[in-house]
């Protein structure tokens, strides 16, 4: 064990508490890298995890997990060359059939993104894509609603990794395809603010193929020593720029031929 261990350990607390207030509070924290500088990945993860303990504590179940960053125009912007992922809980799945109501987030932004639900099991790492499609029952459009505990989304990929990468919560919609039967690569999604077309791309703008995101994580949680478990749901990283959203606000993802999904926001 390294000299540096346990002050580390409690600075991770300390930076998992002080975002743990800023969900309580709704008043965000300066960036945790200006705090400490010398923040690295490993330590904005072990950060991370301290929330994802506690929160587990009073009863919150994950349900699976978000990968971020996996956009080149993102991996640019933050100067790094890889995804990160976060946790997602069950009390994060919100229903678009009914208004969404905006006032847990403090500054919150909408992205659209095709989502994986699987039927069994990966434990990396050393995983293939091929192990990967065997593993997914099927594909799900979704929106994400990203928020920054960080003020002003400031953030280093250090802070956003500790702020459980900026995770919010998750819409699921109708539309599924089973892996095969659709291009997801070149699924061509289409995201409207207001009416307003405010975003376009294809799925291949997720590191080539939605699937790829899928497979960063198993292989990554596996050299940590965890599996991804069967039924988890994988939301793959954003097909567009992330949208500002406000109470009133709706928006529309569409999906080429898996369909459209919609929400408006009190």
């Amino acid at each position: 064990m390294s000299m540096s261990s346990a002050p580390d350990a409690i600075q991770h607390a300390t930076f998992g508490d002080a975002l743990l207030s800023a969900y309580a509070s709704g008043i965000p924290i300066a960036p945790l890298t200006t705090t400490d500088p010398g923040l690295t990945v490993e330590g904005a993860y072990a950060v991370q995890m301290h929330q994802v303990t506690q929160w587990k504590r009073t009863g919150r179940q994950v349900i699976g997990y978000k990968v971020g960053l996996t956009s080149k125009a993102m991996q640019q912007q933050l100067g790094v060359d890889q995804p990160d992922f976060g946790h997602l809980f069950d009390d994060m799945m919100l229903d678009a059939a009914a208004p969404v109501s905006l006032d847990r987030y403090i500054a919150p932004r909408i992205e659209p993104e095709i989502s994986f639900v699987l039927s069994k099991s990966l434990r990396g790492p050393g995983l293939t894509i091929d192990e990967v499609a065997d593993a997914v029952d099927h594909a799900v459009i979704s929106l994400e609603i990203i928020d920054s505990r960080i003020a002003e989304w400031k953030i280093t990929l250090a802070d956003t990794i500790a702020d459980n990468a900026s995770s919010g919560a998750v819409l699921t919609g109708s539309g599924t395809a089973v892996l095969g039967s659709i291009d997801l690569g070149a699924l061509p999604v289409t995201m409207q603010h207001n009416g307003i077309v405010v975003g376009q791309g294809v799925g291949a703008a997720v590191l080539g193929n939605p699937l790829e995101g899928v497979l960063w994580l198993a292989n990554t949680l596996g050299e940590l020593g965890q599996t991804l478990e069967a039924g988890s749901l994988i939301m793959a990283g954003s097909i567009t720029a992330a949208v500002s959203i406000r109470p009133g606000d709706t928006v529309r993802a569409t999906f080429g031929q898996m369909g459209d999904i919609e929400v408006t926001f009190s």
